[in-house]
């Protein structure tokens, strides 16, 4: 997904993109090889792309095929419990704390640095220099098992203003306009393909929120109404699958 200053421009909807979709937003994320390319085929999906993408998804591990029914793998179903997790804004009480996490590891491999920066950057973290990963303390975050002994973990106070420095670490602004655009995009579309499309791209977009406090969020924060939004859809496509 790329924003423009008046329209986003939302990835075109493959055979894969609808087979997540559906699988991605159901719980169990299971179904048949046949109901998933009938469900393509209502997105104006061919049977044969379909087929060729469950085949393809398969090999690559993003799936698991048993007795006819295609599963998410347990990689996707860790990106499911994050999508999930998305939709739910944080509640927890914020005192003005930062949370500081030093990496400390020298010396490691490029693909397990790689693999700690994405850990940090999933967890809402933001980089304040090379190693240094900092976010306000508003989140019930502790470093998973992977990531624990590469850290030092501190608790800080910024000397400056904490809603410019949220500012310009997170960019919220930023965030702000392109939910409104995807929601607009979203609400103005009446092809379900294009709709699906704009929908997994706000599901991106919400995995993406730094979830801020309050606090130091712009005025009018669109991410209550997002979540929303994409809630309601969510629940469309999943009566139209059903159906």
């Amino acid at each position: 997904m790329t924003t423009t200053p008046n329209r986003v421009v939302v990835r075109p909807l493959t055979a894969r993109s609808a087979i997540l979709s559906v699988l991605l937003g159901t719980h169990p994320p299971e179904a048949t090889g046949r109901a998933l390319v009938e469900w393509g085929r209502g997105l104006g999906i061919s049977e044969q792309a379909v087929r060729v993408a469950l085949t393809r998804m398969v090999a690559a591990g993003d799936l698991e095929r048993r007795d006819g029914v295609h599963r998410l793998s347990p990689r996707l179903l860790a990106r499911q419990e994050r999508q999930d997790a998305a939709l739910v804004e944080p509640t927890d009480h914020w005192d003005g704390t930062w949370r500081v996490a030093v990496v400390t590891e020298v010396g490691a491999e490029a693909s397990r640095r790689a693999s700690l920066r994405q850990r940090m950057v999933d967890a809402r973290f933001a980089e304040l220099r090379e190693g240094v990963w900092t976010r306000p303390a508003n989140l019930a975050w502790t470093p998973s098992e992977e990531s624990a002994p590469s850290l030092e973990l501190l608790s800080a106070w910024p000397d400056r203003e904490a809603r410019d420095l949220a500012s310009e670490l997170f960019d919220p602004a930023a965030w702000a306009d392109t939910a409104l655009l995807l929601s607009d995009r979203l609400a103005t579309e009446s092809d379900l393909a294009t709709r699906t499309a704009v929908a997994a791209a706000i599901v991106r977009h919400l995995v993406a929120d730094p979830l801020l406090p309050r606090e130091l969020l712009p005025d009018d924060w669109p991410g209550t109404a997002l979540r929303e939004t994409y809630a309601a859809f969510r629940q469309e496509l999943i009566e139209l699958w059903r159906g």
